[in-house]
């Protein structure tokens, strides 16, 4: 199994970045890992997909990685609800049509570019994440799983949540949290994926 890490706080040496590197040492196989902070690329440079600007070296890398990867880990914080909007702009940036999907002619369904990798998410955030999930229903999870990374392919994506964080949470648990990412490292390896799909462009 090949894995990609992608740290996806803007900011280098955050919590996200330690989670997986708790990860990584769980890791079978070939790893590749890439830091959003070290990404040189215009988050808002698409205002039409009628003419989308060429990708920056650092952002064809990426997708030559992401192609090349079986299994991706994208940990992130929560703010405001969501990714942070550099990460934002990475999806939009990258998640292309007739790149990573492409709809049908004839029917409303689509082909995923990106089918037959799995995904998990590592996601830090000062909510208490039973509050997360019983009183707003987790939607970054609902996002993340069938908006994004699910709408391009990946299938299945697994979602933790490690919260709260403020006021020495993340102290207090961290022993925990690492064995949680340490155990979602060593069951990666036995998802079960789909097939592949032929590249709608060349990757």
């Amino acid at each position: 199994m090949r894995t990609l890490l992608l740290d996806g706080h803007p900011r280098a040496g955050a919590l996200s970045s330690h989670l997986l590197d708790i990860y990584q040492a769980g890791l079978p196989g070939v790893t590749d890992r890439v830091a959003l902070a070290d990404l040189a690329f215009a988050e808002t440079a698409i205002r039409s997909y009628a003419a989308v600007p060429e990708w920056e070296p650092d952002l064809a890398d990426l997708w030559q990685r992401i192609w090349a990867a079986d299994h991706l880990v994208l940990a992130f914080p929560l703010w405001w609800g969501d990714t942070p909007a550099r990460l934002s702009g990475l999806f939009e940036r990258l998640f292309l049509p007739q790149r990573a999907f492409a709809y049908h002619r004839d029917d409303p369904w689509w082909e995923r570019g990106l089918a037959g990798r799995s995904a998990d998410l590592l996601i830090t955030m000062d909510t208490p994440p039973l509050w997360l999930r019983l009183a707003w229903r987790a939607p970054i999870v609902h996002r993340m799983r069938h908006q994004v990374l699910g709408f391009v392919g990946f299938k299945p994506v697994r979602a933790f949540l490690f919260g709260p964080t403020r006021r020495g949470g993340a102290e207090r648990n961290l022993p925990r949290w690492e064995a949680r990412v340490a155990r979602a490292a060593q069951s990666a390896p036995g998802l079960r994926r789909g097939a592949r799909h032929a590249a709608l462009q060349d990757p």
